[in-house]
Formats: C-alpha cells, structure tokens, sequence
C-alpha cells in the first residue's frame, strides 16, 4: 500500500476501502469491528486507515448499524422560545454526523403525542429525542419504545432513563452569588408560575446561597405569580408600598425583571444606584433592550441539546447512560447590576 492520501480534502472512509482493496461496506464494517470481517480483511482497513490518518466521523460510527440514519426529534410545544434552542443545538450535533432529522410537534395534547410517536416510529428512525416545553418531570415514553430515547429540558420521571435538564437550582445560587458580589445583601426574590419547577428549583437555591450568608430572602420565597411583566409591576409596587428595605431585586424571568425596572422607575427608584435588578433566561430581546440592560442567568440550552444529542447517538451505539443531567448555567453581566463601588 502507499501513503499517499488520495483528493485533496481530509480523507474519507471510501480512500481507505480503496486503499485497502475492500468495499466501502466492508470497510465500514472493519471499521466499527462488526463481527462478519475476516480478521486478515479488517486488520488490512486499519492498516489503511493508519496509513491515510483517517478519523472516522463518531456520529457516523455509532449510527454505522442503523437502518436509516434518521433520527426522530419529538417535542411538545415547536413555537416555545425555550424548545427552539434546545432543538438547534440537538440539529447541530445530528448535522455533524449527516444524519437526517424527522421534526414532530405535539403540541402539548396526549393523543397528537401517541400519534406524532407512531408516525415517527412507522419512519423506522434509529432513536428519539424527548424534548418538554418545561423543565417540569414528564411520563416515560421508553418501555414502549425500540429504539434508544434521551430526554431533554423535561426529565423523565423513571431514573433509568437518561434525561438532559438545565440546573436551575445552581442558577439561583449563581444569581444570589452575583448579587452579594455586587454589595446587595437585602434580596427579594419576585416569582413567577409556582407549578413550575424552574420557579420552585430558582428560589430553593437562591435562599440556600442567602442562608450560607447568614441571610434570608426579603419578603420570604414565596412571591409567587404569573410569568409576565404585569406581575413584576405589581409586585415591585407592593415591596415598595410595604416600606421594606430592599437593595435588590431577582426575578424568575426577564419578562418579570422587565416589569420590575418599569415599576422602580415610576417609584422614582433608580437602577442599580438604588436597587440591583436581575433575571433568568437571558432572553436576548429583552435583557439587551431593558433600560439599564439587563443582567440575567444564560441557561445554556443550545449546549444542552447538543449534549442530549450525542448521547443519544452514543446509545443508538450501544451506550447505556442513565440519570439526570444537569446543565450548566452562567450568570450574564450587564448594567442593572452594576456595583455600587462603581457609582
């Protein structure tokens, strides 16, 4: 055999069949060590591919035994702002491999989600990603399934599969973290939903990091109500009416901080000078327009679905990876929380 790498590009697994004189099934089935190989033919590919210094593609290798190359994406709610980068991300990571991607909306409803599940199946994909319109535990899907499943943004309720979910806990923690960096040390925290575990994980870890600094939450962690900018108005009204002392306020969402600043500023309170203001999500659209700009929490979903995707390509593969995985967060700076050392 010779060295020489043959085209111009990077090369391919169909150079190393040349080189090794065997068909390109045969060598991708020497490559991924199938056992139909005669062990002189699969030694001959490996000599190939050292030679060429090819490096297989690892989402084509783990998908090597699939019958399609087509990968389901099963999500509850396409239109929802927080599916969307979630599914960017897992399209990215498929893309790496060229595999294909069957996109189904069930649109929060049961029987379209049996449905969308069928037709996905009849399309004989190679495994399935589960992706929630919250972070909110949802029923298992797997023991119906035959295929490989991997759950993201909504975990599984069975600890036997494996589930990808951001840490909202750490992200109070890393928000309170924040503030007290800043000099705050009276926090109020204005929630939204509190049906929703994002809400009940966000404030559980803000008063954890609080009470680690000998403090409490101002007002308590119950400030509870809808997700919107309405209630961030009402109740920053209401703290301010109340006459508590509060250097701080963090918000369970952009939108609720975006209510909150609106209030503080028809208080004749100004910010950060008089109160630090902060949220999650880091929705762009409205944490970079908010006057001042709008400190928040990057919740990191992108990453979050390409990390889902590649498990699910490392099961298809024969991987056994179960649990919750949680995502990590970031605190994102900006002029709402601006120190008062800085004034």
């Amino acid at each position: 055999m010779d060295g020489r790498k043959r085209g111009k590009g990077a090369p391919t697994l169909t150079d190393v069949a040349e080189l090794a004189g065997v068909s390109l099934a045969t060598a991708s089935k020497a490559m991924n060590n199938v056992s139909q190989v005669r062990a002189e033919t699969r030694q001959r590919v490996l000599d190939a591919a050292a030679t060429l210094s090819f490096t297989p593609n690892p989402f084509a290798k783990a998908l090597n035994s699939a019958t399609t190359g087509t990968i389901g994406m099963l999500t509850q709610d396409l239109d929802n702002r927080f599916v969307l980068p979630v599914l960017l991300g897992a399209e990215d990571a498929f893309g790496a491999g060229s595999t294909s991607v069957l996109l189904a909306d069930a649109r929060s409803d049961s029987v379209r989600e049996r449905h969308q599940l069928s037709m996905l199946l009849a399309k004989r994909v190679d495994g399935l990603l589960v992706v929630g319109r919250t972070t909110n535990p949802r029923a298992s899907l797997t023991a119906a399934l035959t295929v490989p499943v991997v759950y993201v943004y909504a975990p599984s309720v069975d600890p036997a599969d494996l589930s990808f979910t951001p840490d909202n806990f750490d992200a109070g923690r890393q928000a309170v973290e924040h503030l007290l960096s800043r000099g705050r040390r009276r926090i109020a925290f204005i929630n939204g939903d509190p049906s929703y575990t994002a809400a009940q994980d966000r404030v559980a870890g803000a008063s954890a990091r609080l009470a680690e600094a000998g403090l409490e939450l101002v007002g308590g962690n119950d400030l509870f109500g809808p997700w919107g900018e309405r209630w961030g108005r009402r109740c920053t009204e209401s703290l301010v009416d109340s006459g508590v002392a509060f250097d701080a306020l963090l918000c369970g969402s952009d939108q609720l901080a975006r209510g909150a600043l609106d209030q503080l500023r028809e208080s004749r309170l100004s910010v950060p000078d008089d109160v630090a203001v902060m949220g999650f999500d880091n929705w762009d659209v409205l944490a970079e327009e908010a006057r001042p700009p709008l400190t928040s929490v990057e919740m990191n979903l992108q990453e979050l679905g390409r990390a889902a995707a590649q498990e699910l390509v490392s099961a298809i593969g024969g991987g056994s990876a179960r649990g919750v995985r949680r995502g990590s967060v970031r605190v994102v700076p900006r002029e709402s929380t601006a120190s008062w050392s800085h004034r």
